[in-house]
């Protein structure tokens, strides 16, 4: 993994940069009211700030599109270079006029870093660690921040401070943002495959996964260029080909479903399970709790059904096939001597599955997907278990379509349950302990048409060929009417709520004047008796909330890929919500100059600190992660949009709200926004930790589906 982690730590910078610039500009402002006269000017106070906003919103309006066309790595290195230029011309800016169009500047290498890193570290980390490495940039743009602030700190203690200098500083790292970008990172595989450019697209994700053989996630990679379709949810009984082979007593030929792994071209057979099988409803009832839930979207049941044991399980142990290539080598050796009774299977139901595959409203409604681990664990013999699927426990196969002789359908396997769940499924049906020695797995299955297809099959390793050429869907290239597809529009709601709400949240305004919210506060009484001013009071608290952000975002970082986007977004908004209701209470009761200082600064402290463990990185994440790989420029641009007129909107109106309303009235309205925030989240947001990309976008569609059909009835 140190590979794609390197990569996402330099991609990261960019966010540094930004950070850099929020808090340069937080305080050089204070000095550029004072040289330009404008104290009673707020509007043009605002714009100055919020002047790189309208750049990145302008930008961000066209990076979707031209990041598709150019590529992600082309556009980091463009921002790195409008950095480096509107960092000179701030330097020089004799008048208000030319630092507007530095700051437009700057904004431009703003919108398309912030858009795309998270895109781009998405599409290039694997999924167990994806949560962790998109949290960078929120760790580095707080890194960065904390920098520009002890440097406007040291600044502010001389005579004659130069907000220039300060703002001109942002070209120094722009430069190693730059010569980083354009010597180590490499382009995004998704985007390779996306372009029909498979050789290098092959060459960089055996860089980055540092193996040889990487044909099983080139066949996903390819398998994402599709943009809706039909999917359904099946569940199997899987074992490997050669072993249903030697107990043909157990085998029933007409109802059996050959399926042809991604790597080494080996095959397992696979029985569909009886619809209404004891699992099925087990799990059904455990996964349906939520339904009941008024408003609750159906879709966010259908992913937390994948999750809902991990509290018992634990997310970071691995309980999947050992590798790809022999799918069914599990950890668990009670398995050894399970084996699959056909006649019991039938006995089971009287609602025995016709073998078709097909889905059912009741089928669609009920969350089969157990929760599995995603990293490796050491078995009972001390070796070194992991998956070598498509990540996250989940394992990609096809079957030969059996409306289409030339077509194939394409498969993302989750093993159902754990060992107690496989034993239910197996051994209890059959009514005493087996002897056999075949491995039997009972697992559940995303079903929809691949983009290859049956003649793929025919040589020792299939899928090496097949994933050396360009798919069809590749030559489509991204379309506006592919944003109507049901699972992308589904998407969409998700994503641009989370932007909306996250902006009227208040964060980037209260970043952005952080040091006049203080000043306004009374901090300054907190430093006083030792000399300091004002001004400088305000800069060095401001730069110890920021360094106190930081342990904040570790702690995200590890849980984001454990306990989850969504739970780590529903238990961060109630503290800040109970944060900016103590921030109104100190300033709405007299409690005396001190009191009201420290309740305030405290407040403040502990807004950042939850609001960059949640509400600060997932929403980028999550837009990252739930679009498919064709159209996910285009919808990244939508949402980036979204997030940066709110931004605009928030951070121009500020000043003249802190002169109404004063500090009390702000952050009022910015908790009535962090309640609505928490009821959207757990009723629309899912939880997409440890899940391939492409799997997410395929339970999208299902989800989407599921929703309308709900609506109808």
């Amino acid at each position: 993994m140190r590979a794609v982690v390197l990569v996402a730590i330099v991609a990261a910078i960019g966010n540094l940069l930004q950070g850099w610039d929020n808090a340069t500009i937080a305080g050089a402002v204070l000095y550029i009211k004072r040289e330009f006269n404008l104290q009673s000017q707020p509007t043009i106070e605002g714009l100055i700030v919020a002047m790189s906003l309208i750049g990145a919103t302008v930008i961000t309006t066209f990076s979707g599109h031209v990041s598709d066309w150019l590529g992600r790595r082309p556009m980091l290195i463009i921002s790195s270079v409008l950095y480096f230029i509107s960092g000179m011309v701030m330097l020089w800016s004799p008048n208000v006029y030319v630092l507007l169009v530095a700051r437009l500047l700057d904004g431009f290498g703003i919108g398309l870093s912030v858009t795309l890193i998270p895109v781009y570290i998405s599409e290039t980390a694997p999924p167990e660690i994806r949560g962790l490495l998109n949290t960078l940039p929120q760790f580095t743009g707080s890194l960065g921040m904390f920098l520009s602030y002890c440097m406007v700190f040291g600044m502010s203690l001389i005579d004659s401070p130069s907000w220039r200098l300060m703002l001109g500083v942002l070209s120094i790292p722009s430069i190693i943002y730059f010569l980083l970008a354009v010597f180590f990172l490499p382009e995004s595989p998704r985007w390779l495959v996306s372009k029909g450019k498979m050789k290098e697209a092959k060459q960089v994700l055996q860089r980055l996964r540092g193996r040889e053989d990487v044909s099983g996630e080139m066949a996903l990679l390819l398998e994402g260029l599709d943009v809706g379709g039909e999917t359904s949810i099946e569940e199997y009984i899987i074992g490997p080909d050669n072993d249903l082979t030697d107990n043909q007593e157990h085998v029933v030929e007409k109802d059996h479903i050959k399926l042809y792994g991604a790597e080494e071209g080996l095959s397992w057979i696979a029985k569909p399970v009886a619809r209404h099988s004891a699992l099925s409803l087990v799990s059904r009832q455990g996964s349906m709790a939520n339904q009941s839930v008024p408003l609750m979207d159906p879709m966010v049941t259908l992913f937390g059904s994948v999750h809902e044991k991990l509290p018992e399980m634990g997310s970071m142990r691995s309980m999947l096939f050992s590798n790809f290539g022999s799918m069914f080598n599990v950890a668990d050796q009670q398995v050894k001597n399970e084996h699959w009774d056909e006649e019991s299977l039938q006995r089971d139901g009287e609602h025995a599955d016709d073998g078709s595959g097909a889905e059912s409203d009741d089928n669609l409604r009920s969350p089969l997907l157990s929760p599995q681990a995603t990293n490796a664990e050491k078995d009972n013999a001390g070796e070194q278990v992991s998956s070598m699927g498509i990540g996250g426990g989940w394992q990609l196969a096809y079957k030969k379509d059996e409306k289409n002789s030339g077509a194939l359908k394409r498969i993302y396997l989750h093993q159902e349950g754990g060992p107690g769940s496989r034993r239910g499924s197996i051994i209890s049906l059959s009514g005493d302990v087996p002897t056999a020695e075949g491995e039997f797995i009972h697992a559940a299955a995303l079903v929809s048409q691949s983009v290859l297809h049956a003649e793929d099959l025919g040589s020792q390793h299939p899928f090496g060929v097949a994933t050396d050429r360009p798919s069809e869907s590749a030559a489509k290239g991204p379309s506006w009417r592919d944003l109507f597809e049901p699972g992308v529009k589904h998407a969409l709601v998700v994503g641009v709520g989370l932007q909306i709400l996250q902006q009227f949240s208040g964060i980037n305004g209260v970043l952005y004047y952080t040091p006049q919210i203080l000043e306004q506060a009374g901090v300054g009484v907190l430093l006083s008796n030792i000399g300091i001013g004002s001004d400088s009071a305000s800069f060095l608290i401001s730069g110890l909330t920021t360094l106190l952000m930081l342990p904040s975002i570790g702690v995200a970082m590890r849980l984001m890929d454990i306990a989850g986007r969504r739970w780590l977004l529903l238990s961060t908004l109630p503290v800040l919500l109970l944060s900016l209701i103590f921030l109104v209470l100190g300033n709405v009761i007299d409690l005396g100059t001190v009191a009201h200082a420290v309740i305030s600064t405290v407040s403040v402290i502990v807004y950042f600190c939850c609001f960059v463990m949640g509400f600060g990185p997932i929403p980028n994440i999550l837009c990252s992660e739930i679009f498919p790989t064709r159209v996910r420029g285009l919808c990244i641009a939508i949402c980036a949009l979204t997030f940066w007129i709110g931004d605009i909107i928030v951070t121009y109106t500020l000043p003249s709200m802190l002169n109404s309303i004063r500090l009390a009235g702000v952050f009022g309205i910015y908790a009535i926004v962090c309640t609505i925030a928490w009821f959207f989240v757990f009723l629309k947001v899912p939880e997409t930790k440890g899940m391939p990309l492409e799997v997410i976008t395929e339970f999208f569609a299902v989800g989407a589906k599921q929703t309308a059909s709900t609506v109808k009835n």
